[in-house]
């Protein structure tokens, strides 16, 4: 299949573009600017633009990573959240519904208030309380007017070898100081980029169009993370301090409890996800490879 993949170049794209191309697929790389990790610019907030990247390379399918991912810069400028993604996402998506090509846009657990107490399935509704949530919901719902043929793949806690992360910077940080305070009062379920793009690859061979939550097995707090991460690393000088979320100094209003149930995975019996730890366990082997 003939996979055009926005930005082909962040922490996702890259992972899963390699992935694609070893599954057999032939992938266009694309990214805000043409560079040596991309086969194309595409500028989402053109639409003459997109449509006619679109009109050109002919893609049977597109997979929408491009996006403002920074939580605390889309609370201060939520203006360039909304234009990145949510109008970008309008111009993708209109411009696949035009030329009738199935679109997978990447979404976030950030869609949910975090009020539950329990994970969080597709058919919850959403109800976001800051503006990168709010933002990602607006391309939700651009995705699902404009596109007949969409998958809607809500993840979370995203890790990986090829961008800004966080047990790589717990890794970072415990080569600089020996005590780390981490948030206790927030739980998720931590993702690597590798298992997200694995099961979006089988996901592409189903017909069953639709909303999906895909986020590894299981579910810890930020701090249950970061000693994940300093245990299988083998570092045992730091110590964790954990702290509650309000004395974080973030601008940012975050759910306390945002996992993710892959429920539509379950009923249709293909959740075949890892569990965070052997996610993580891979990613730090990874690491120590590049080294």
């Amino acid at each position: 299949m003939r996979i055009l993949v926005t930005g082909a170049n962040g922490m996702l794209g890259t992972d899963l573009c390699c992935l694609l191309e070893q599954s057999g697929h032939e992938v266009i790389r694309s990214s805000q600017r043409e560079s040596a990790e991309s086969d194309v610019a595409l500028d989402i907030l053109d639409f003459a633009s997109t449509r006619a990247t679109l009109r050109q390379h002919k893609p049977e399918m597109l997979i929408h990573t491009a996006a403002y991912t920074h939580v605390d810069g889309c609370e201060r400028d939520p203006d360039r959240a909304f234009q990145i993604n949510a109008l970008g996402t309008w111009h993708v998506a209109a411009a696949c519904a035009e030329q009738d090509i199935p679109l997978v846009y990447i979404s976030t657990d950030f869609v949910f208030d975090g009020r539950k107490t329990t994970p969080y399935t597709e058919f919850d509704t959403p109800n976001p309380i800051n503006h990168y949530g709010a933002s990602k919901l607006a391309g939700e719902q651009a995705v699902q007017k404009l596109c007949r043929r969409h998958y809607i793949v809500r993840t979370q806690w995203l890790f990986g070898v090829h961008g800004k992360n966080f047990p790589g910077t717990i890794l970072e940080l415990a080569q600089k100081r020996n005590e780390l305070p981490v948030v206790v009062d927030q739980r998720g379920s931590p993702t690597s980029t590798l298992a997200l793009s694995r099961a979006l690859i089988k996901l592409l061979d189903s017909p069953l169009y639709g909303t999906y939550h895909i986020a590894c097995k299981g579910e810890c707090s930020w701090f249950e993370f970061a000693q994940k991460t300093l245990e299988l690393a083998g570092i045992s000088h730091v110590t964790l301090h954990p702290i509650p979320a309000e004395q974080w100094p973030s601008p940012t209003h975050r759910p306390a409890y945002s996992v993710l149930r892959r429920y539509v995975l379950e009923l249709q019996g293909r959740d075949d996800l890892p569990p965070w730890q052997e996610a993580l366990e891979e990613f730090i082997e990874l690491l120590k490879a590049k080294k």
